[in-house]
């Protein structure tokens, strides 16, 4: 049963892309790779549609497949806006010629840092990494033994097989996890740290927002997520402790137009539509993100970045560095 589920899964993704591919319904249908949730894509091209007329079509997957589609298909291709992914995947996909430059009259007032010197993608919510507790799970398991509260309480054998993190090969969370560890502590400390902790993790799930959801349900004790993620499950009822260890990482999740674009004045508008106040509140009161758009304002029980003890990332480095990385970690740790 499980096969067949796997089977119609793989032909529902095969047919939808299918479908991105071939005509529209609409001669100005925006066709949408989006790497965040669908729940919070579908509500925000709904209201995009309901504002603007313009019918959108959206394919949901990973950072990293998403992203080697863009690449792959940037002579000819088959979407117009890439929605969500750290900046380092967006520097990757910009410096193989995928992207189209476009400086919105909106990024006035955003940030620097997420806005990118060219203007080929611009961060539309802050991403910062934490640590989830599932606290009845974690009581059970560890009686007496404090909550992690930083990157280096992990590292306990006493929580072997408790742990959840996801696989940096397919996935922007785990990713800036492993440069987090490697820019706070150095290159060969930073090696060691992986090394030590990736034999106390039971599963590394492909998804960014699997540790949330498996803390959520009971199945781990202890998940390294993006804080926004832990806080929405907590928000929803879940007995989970959001931790915010000191020297974490932030970074943004952003949004691109793809180079070559049939549909470029839509896709424009989709870019503006996504740096606007509306949009931003929208997806924080869904996701628990923190708005770039400083007239926006974060949902209750969202992380506020100024709360936050952040390492200087180094966003162009983690984008230098990420085939090394990632061979490495094939190689050598996981």
């Amino acid at each position: 049963m499980k096969g067949l589920i796997k089977i119609v899964s793989i032909i529902g993704l095969i047919a939808v892309a299918g479908i991105m591919a071939g005509c529209s319904k609409a001669e100005n249908e925006l066709h949408v790779y989006s790497i965040i949730h669908e729940e919070e894509t579908k509500a925000l091209t709904d209201l995009f549609t309901k504002k603007t007329g313009i019918p959108v079509l959206f394919l949901r997957a990973s950072t990293g497949e998403l992203v080697n589609r863009v690449i792959s298909e940037k002579d000819n291709p088959q979407a117009d806006i890439l929605l969500g992914g750290a900046v380092n995947y967006h520097i990757q996909a910009d410096a193989e010629g995928a992207l189209e430059a476009y400086e919105s009259p909106l990024e006035k007032g955003i940030p620097s840092y997420a806005v990118s010197p060219n203007h080929t993608y611009t961060g539309f919510c802050v991403l910062s990494l934490g640590i989830g507790i599932n606290k009845p799970r974690f009581e059970k398991k560890f009686p007496g033994t404090p909550v992690p509260q930083t990157w280096d309480d992990l590292i306990n054998p006493t929580f072997k097989g408790e742990i959840v993190l996801t696989n940096p090969i397919a996935s922007s969370t785990a990713y800036l996890f492993v440069q987090n560890q490697l820019q706070r502590l150095g290159w060969e400390k930073g090696w060691e740290y992986l090394s030590a902790l990736t034999p106390l993790v039971g599963q590394f799930p492909d998804s960014g927002s699997a540790p949330a959801k498996l803390l959520g349900t009971g199945e781990y004790a202890i998940g390294v997520s993006y804080l926004h993620a832990i806080a929405k499950y907590k928000s929803e009822g879940f007995e989970l402790e959001v931790v915010a260890p000191p020297k974490t990482v932030g970074d943004v999740d952003c949004i691109a137009i793809m180079k070559n674009t049939k549909h470029l004045e839509e896709a424009k508008k989709f870019v503006d539509f996504m740096l606007s106040k509306e949009a931003q509140e929208l997806m924080s009161s869904i996701d628990f993100t923190v708005p770039v758009n400083p007239d926006a304002k974060g949902a209750e029980g969202s992380v506020p970045v100024s709360s936050l003890d952040l390492i200087d990332y180094d966003v162009k480095k983690a984008a230098e560095q990420k085939e090394e990385v990632l061979t490495l970690w094939s190689k050598q740790v996981k």
